[in-house]
């Protein structure tokens, strides 16, 4: 389960950011691709058992779900696409050049305590 590997480096950056900022992190904003092998669930799962006895054990962790999108050379436009076992074009069918978006794991945004 490396949901709880990536789950232990989310809450060490964000107490880490709290430090600097003297002040407390109420919730953690992320972006996870659906090509990014994490799993929510699981991850939502090992994030509450990471924080358990942590500074942050009341912070929430805020999930966005990012969809693929591909670049079809055909079309000459990006696109998104409803699955990533058939990644290519759902207009003309032509295979994904390029990925755009949907590898995502970033940590975008802390609300911090006022």
């Amino acid at each position: 389960m490396h949901e709880l590997s990536v789950a232990l480096s989310i809450l060490e950056f964000a107490e880490e950011e709290a430090g600097r900022r003297g002040t407390a992190v109420e919730a953690i904003h992320i972006k996870i691709g659906a090509l990014s092998g994490i799993v929510k669930k699981a991850l939502l799962s090992a994030y509450d058992l990471a924080r358990g006895n942590t500074p942050l054990c009341d912070c929430r962790l805020v999930i966005e779900e990012v969809p693929i999108m591909i670049h079809c050379l055909a079309c000459n436009a990006n696109r998104l696409i409803p699955s990533a076992q058939r990644l290519c074009c759902p207009d003309c069918d032509t295979p994904a050049s390029e990925i755009i978006q949907g590898k995502e794991l970033q940590v975008v945004g802390l609300e911090l305590a006022a």
